[in-house]
């Protein structure tokens, strides 16, 4: 399956899983006057939001390349990350406000058989939408499903921290324990909007690729003996595809069309191992020095993947 088909199945999943989390919570948050139970029905209206952008984000990022975006629409997957950020932010405001006011006023919660039941049935929702999710993302690499999967991570959290909070202010009496759970589900959220801001930032400004997933791209180039001195290599991932450029070095009295021969077999071979990336290679002529001045330029990745010394 398609990873692009992948992602837009996970984004589909979210928001069914939100939407009944949505109208179980709404009834709870009701019947219990919860401030605990009221913050996870904010994060769980937030996800649906967040949810529904994460869907339009992954399937603009899917679109071809055209003429306007020669590079694809991949972005959309991290500025969709972005809008769910801002979300996680506003809810986790809105929550830890909520709750300081809640231990400034006082109130007592009730209903707690109900909150719990809720709370229960939403772990088991999530669980479920979380080991797809984790399927997606391992198969992606999806961004904009990874700060979804943030949500829901932190959803299991918020339904654990309910019914603590209804057990210790119905049944050990308590009476602090739902606003001081209500500014924990706050803290917790604005964690989570920093850590999924920090990849679809990263994705943003075109940040390379994991040091394992790199040294694994140049070993498999280096089973091609006919390349030498693998230099100047980039990579970059935008949405779920994958972009890398390098240059290589081969024999000066190599013809146009061997050379190209042998570049051909090269893609082809690096493109099945790594599926959806473009790749881009330069050949340049054995000893040719591209800019002395520019280490990053010339460090050859094929010592570097030996531990010797460019």
């Amino acid at each position: 399956m398609k990873r692009s088909t992948l992602a837009r199945s996970a984004a589909f999943a979210s928001i069914a899983v939100a939407v009944l989390l949505v109208a179980l919570k709404t009834w709870a948050s009701w019947r219990t006057g919860s401030t605990a139970m009221l913050g996870s029905l904010a994060d769980s209206a937030l996800d649906l939001v967040a949810s529904l952008a994460t869907l339009v984000g992954v399937w603009f990022a899917a679109q071809p390349a055209d003429r306007e975006h020669r590079f694809g629409h991949g972005k959309a997957e991290a500025l969709a990350a972005m809008v769910q950020v801002v979300l996680i932010a506003l809810s986790a405001s809105a929550i830890i406000f909520r709750a300081a006011m809640r231990l400034v006023e006082g109130g007592a919660t009730a209903g707690a058989e109900e909150g719990i039941a809720v709370s229960l049935v939403a772990m088991v929702a999530t669980f479920a939408l979380l080991a797809w999710q984790r399927v997606v993302i391992a198969r992606t690499g999806s961004v904009a499903i990874r700060a979804d999967h943030v949500h829901y991570q932190s959803d299991l959290l918020l339904n654990l921290a309910v019914i603590a909070a209804l057990v210790l202010d119905q049944y050990a009496g308590l009476a602090l324990a739902d606003p001081l759970f209500g500014l924990a589900i706050g803290a917790w959220l604005l964690w989570g909007a920093w850590s999924a801001a920090t990849s679809a930032v990263d994705q943003l400004l075109d940040r390379e690729w994991p040091d394992e997933k790199r040294a694994a791209f140049v070993a498999a180039a280096a089973r091609h003996p006919e390349l030498s001195n693998l230099h100047d290599l980039r990579t970059r991932t935008s949405g779920t595809q994958d972009f890398v450029q390098f240059h290589v070095d081969l024999p000066g009295s190599m013809t146009v069309e061997q050379a190209h021969d042998v570049i051909e077999r090269v893609e082809a071979d690096l493109c099945t191992r790594f599926p959806e990336m473009e790749l881009l290679i330069h050949i340049d002529p054995e000893g040719h020095v591209d800019d002395p001045g520019n280490p990053l330029v010339e460090e050859d990745e094929f010592k570097r993947l030996a531990g010797e010394t460019p």
